[in-house]
């Protein structure tokens, strides 16, 4: 049996942004300290870490480098979230249990 996508699952932004949070937060630094860290504005980092805004790679990096993070750190983490999340088995092959055809266009 194959498995669905949640269709509630969220926006990889919203994981990010929260893990980014949670990492400031628990380092006791304030949104002032690591955007100056990472060069990155400070309402920016605040759009980051509220799931508004999604960063390119770049400001990734200086974020979670100014964080002190590794990308195997960022990427575990949310590996391990989403892991934990409740996965919603599919119902057969195709819609109403019979098989479902893939038309291509020439």
């Amino acid at each position: 049996m194959t498995e669905r996508v949640p269709e509630d699952e969220p926006l990889m932004r919203d994981l990010v942004g929260a893990m980014l949070r949670r990492t400031r937060l628990e380092q006791g630094r304030t949104l002032r300290e690591v955007a100056e860290a990472s060069q990155v504005s400070l309402p920016y980092l605040s759009e980051i870490e509220r799931g508004r805004k999604e960063p390119s790679s770049e400001v990734l990096a200086a974020i979670r480098q100014a964080l002190g993070l590794r990308l195997v750190d960022l990427v575990g983490t949310m590996h391990m979230e989403l892991a934990s999340s409740p996965v919603v088995p599919a119902q057969g092959p195709g819609v109403g249990g019979g098989h479902q055809a893939v038309m291509l266009a020439a």
